[in-house]
């Protein structure tokens, strides 16, 4: 044990905690087609295990695309959800962020971007298509969240 367990407020512990990024690597036919189906699974996840969560899109169609997913995505769960920049942004369980929108940072990330996201979480959902070109992306975002000091893991989906 720590010698100074007993002296942490719940807030040094959440600091003494490494962070964590998943890579859920894309190959089953089902996401192949539609991979953002893969990210409306990780958020339904999130959203179940009560983890406030940014998505971070790539453009703004590909969030206005997630957007419209999430609301059919499940019809017997509702993800609340919306795009970001709104003044309910900080009640929303699921944030849609494409570039140039400022958000506060939330517990949890799913990346769908080409570099690593700005900010402190504690856990990053990189989903990355079976495309070469992005695994190569995912090789470089990879070594840089081992330099952060990122628990790292991977997942074949």
């Amino acid at each position: 044990m720590h010698p100074l367990y007993f002296f942490l407020t719940p807030i040094h512990s959440k600091l003494l905690c490494m962070p964590r990024a998943d890579f859920y690597l894309i190959d089953k036919p089902r996401f192949r087609e539609q991979p953002l189906l893969l990210v409306c699974e990780l958020a339904k996840r999130a959203y179940a295990a009560q983890k406030p969560t940014l998505v971070l899109t790539r453009d703004f169609e590909q969030a206005e695309a997630l957007d419209s997913l999430l609301w059919d995505f499940d019809e017997d769960v509702y993800i609340p959800h919306q795009l970001a920049g709104d003044d309910d942004d900080m009640h929303t369980a699921v944030l849609i962020v494409p570039p140039g929108v400022d958000t506060d940072d939330r517990p949890m990330v799913i990346n769908l971007r080409d570099t690593c996201p700005p900010g402190r979480y504690e856990r990053v959902l990189e989903v990355v298509a079976a495309d070469p070109a992005e695994r190569d992306g995912s090789r470089v975002r990879w070594a840089e969240y081992k330099r952060l000091g990122f628990e790292l893991a991977k997942f074949d989906m």
